[in-house]
């Protein structure tokens, strides 16, 4: 419990739950404000009561007291459409000496120039972002870094993929020039980190296919009586 309380918490796409519009609804609430308005406490340290093991079952059983005072709580999102509304605050059509926003290179120096009451406008409430201080915004992951999660993670996709076809006594190997350009081919599409596997499993359908254990056809039952054949 003393190390769950001095723990890091991680919210993913927390840009879904923004306000779709500007007025709040007054009756059923179907955009995700309610969620902000329950992390509220949370985020700013509160001490309640929780279940042991998930969602309170059993309405007499025990529960633990946990505050979250001393949790570091990290908020990230994609904000897909954010640039636009810094582009309106700043009301300018380029960044820098001369440049246009149009590029890639430009998106990503608006959006280190974001502000607080740009998420606000996103659609996150006002409470919400005033207890998340620091606001930064990340570039996207380049040729060398797509190159880095294909080759050197302990469970990266060409390890998984070597051990794959190992169980069929083939051997399989990457060239550098290869691995670049399955990279290359993510940056191109615009499918970053997850579309990388299925680059790898396209460029590998029919090595897999060919390979005596997965390319065995499956025994199927047939006829009333249980009868099974082979295709």
């Amino acid at each position: 419990m003393e190390r769950a309380q001095r723990g890091t918490v991680f919210i993913d796409e927390i840009d879904k739950a923004g306000r779709k519009s500007e007025n709040p609804s007054i009756t059923r609430d179907v955009s995700g404000e309610g969620v902000q308005q329950a992390l509220l406490k949370l985020v700013e340290g509160h001490r309640g009561q929780r279940a042991p093991k998930g969602r309170p079952k059993h309405p007499h059983q025990e529960f633990i007291q946990l505050d979250t005072s001393n949790i570091l709580f990290i908020c990230g999102g994609a904000f897909a459409g954010i640039d636009d509304i810094i582009k309106q605050r700043i009301r300018a059509k380029a960044v820098g000496f001369g440049s246009t926003p149009s590029s890639k290179d430009d998106k990503e120096n608006l959006l280190r120039l974001v502000e607080p009451e740009d998420i606000i406008k996103f659609g996150l409430i006002p409470e919400l972002v005033g207890r998340l201080p620091v606001v930064a915004g990340l570039t996207p992951l380049d040729r060398e870094a797509l190159v880095a999660i294909l080759t050197q993670p302990k469970n990266a996709i060409t390890k998984q993929f070597v051990k794959l076809f190992d169980m069929d006594d083939v051997d399989l190997s990457f060239e550098e020039g290869a691995i670049a350009a399955i990279a290359e081919q993510a940056l191109t599409r615009k499918l970053g980190a997850r579309g990388l596997r299925s680059l790898v499993e396209q460029i590998l359908l029919e090595p897999i296919a060919s390979c005596p254990r997965t390319s065995a056809p499956p025994v199927r039952p047939c006829g009333s009586r249980g009868r099974r054949w082979k295709k």
